[in-house]
């Protein structure tokens, strides 16, 4: 394995002392809340008591100064213009915002595909009783190759076409959720600049995940998780290609009673919401920081958590007796998360789990992971098998893949033998 570099912290568990977890707990989930270093925890709450020592000047003179000091370190990290990016709570924060910032017509087709995150259909779902538009879906069942997931997504841009339709906006993931799988999103964009259909990156898993290189793939939006795999503070940048609202004609200004700026106006409407902890935005420049300085810079850190994270999963399907979740060109791990079948069969046989009871199952397993082992990994039900999904981490060693494997193994035998149900049954009563 590789380390942080001479100067820096070995990658591994010497990496804990610069984060905060309880000694006990084996953080193997790093995807879904992410976790950052004391440095950036000392920053956020120096930034939060410099907030409440002037509140007016800090909002609405110094404030301003310090975003845009943050955006300007994000940008020059994901290879765009400052002025494409703005910083809001969270990745799906970002996918309602230029959602509900379009206009819809009749005819208009909003198309994702079947590992869209929930929170992210939940919306399509709003738009489609709200407006005129219509969606379609791309089913994928994992694994699949690239190359069909690309054939897919044209055709049905085709589909549509034929149908009289106007496909007007394609979601897609970096490295979608559930599974975790790194999903060909540069090929897509390009699909969609071809084909004159708006592209809007759901990149949760990108920054600091994967080399993004947005200026040069330049997607026309794009949305992106600081926390997952950054160690940032748990915040989100959005980025616009071009985007630039007009003023309706007719219509009287609005008093701005915050100081004048030269800042655009996509810029200026994500810049101040006054009853939101700008603390977060904040720290991005002393996360960057940390990466360079303690980890020894984004390769480094990227090739160890892929290299974990691939080593990792490996060992833990050795283990289960089953196989890691990859196609023949092995793309899917190509990432920071790897997914492992479980040793858990659907069917209504002696150690088998019924199809309707499946997501009972994975809750169980989640449930005695918490309770039980103070670890994580979350487990979950995709084409019909079990599965659980590993997040590599620089805090991270090949034992706590091995450690994960047997608590797994020894709870896929408790629910192959009906524990899941007797525990329902009992919550009844």
């Amino acid at each position: 394995m590789a380390s942080g570099g001479d100067s820096q912290t070995p990658f591994g568990h010497a990496m804990r002392s610069h984060f905060q977890f309880d000694p006990s707990y084996l953080p193997l989930n790093h995807g879904s809340f992410g976790t950052y270093p004391k440095s950036v925890r000392d920053r956020l709450r120096y930034i939060q008591e410099l907030t409440e020592l002037r509140p007016d000047t800090f909002f609405r003179y110094d404030c301003p100064k310090y975003i845009d000091s943050a955006r300007t370190a994000i940008a020059g990290f994901l290879g765009v213009d400052a002025g494409e990016c703005v910083f809001v709570p969270n990745a799906t924060t970002g996918i309602n915002t230029v959602l509900r910032s379009l206009v819809f017509k009749e005819g208009d087709v909003i198309f994702q595909f079947s590992t869209i995150y929930g929170s992210c259909e939940k919306t399509i779902e709003y738009l489609k009783e709200t407006t005129p538009l219509e969606s379609a879906k791309v089913k994928l069942s994992y694994p699949v190759e690239d190359d069909e997931v690309v054939s897919e997504f044209r055709e049905k841009i085709k589909q549509l076409k034929d149908e009289g339709k106007r496909p007007r906006v394609a979601i897609f993931d970096t490295v979608s959720s559930l599974p975790g799988v790194r999903v060909p999103w540069e090929k897509l964009v390009k699909i969609c600049k071809e084909e004159k259909v708006l592209s809007l990156v759901d990149g949760a898993h990108g920054a600091g995940h994967l080399e993004l290189k947005l200026g040069d793939i330049q997607p026309d939006f794009f949305t992106s998780n600081c926390h997952k795999n950054h160690h940032l503070i748990r915040t989100s940048i959005p980025t616009s290609h071009g985007y630039e609202p007009f003023p309706v004609e007719g219509q009287e200004v609005v008093f701005n009673p915050l100081p004048a700026g030269k800042r655009s106006y996509f810029v200026e409407l994500f810049q101040f919401v006054g009853t939101t902890d700008v603390g977060p935005y904040l720290c991005i420049e002393e996360a960057l920081k940390f990466r360079r300085e303690v980890c020894g810079g984004e390769r480094k850190i990227m090739e160890y958590c892929e290299s974990i994270s691939n080593e990792g999963g490996q060992r833990v399907a050795e283990i289960l007796g089953t196989e890691v979740m990859e196609n023949s060109t092995k793309t899917l791990t190509k990432c920071c998360i790897t997914n492992v079948k479980l040793p858990l069969k659907i069917g209504r046989g002696e150690k088998e789990v019924k199809e309707t009871d499946a997501f009972a199952v994975v809750a169980w397993l989640a449930q005695k992971l918490n309770e039980e082992h103070n670890l994580f990994a979350p487990p979950f039900y995709h084409g019909g098998h079990f599965w659980v999904r590993f997040s590599g981490q620089i805090y991270l060693e090949i034992n706590d893949f091995v450690a994960a494997a047997r608590v797994y193994k020894d709870l896929c035998e408790r629910a192959g033998k009906g524990e899941y149900s007797k525990q329902n049954v009992a919550e009844e009563n």
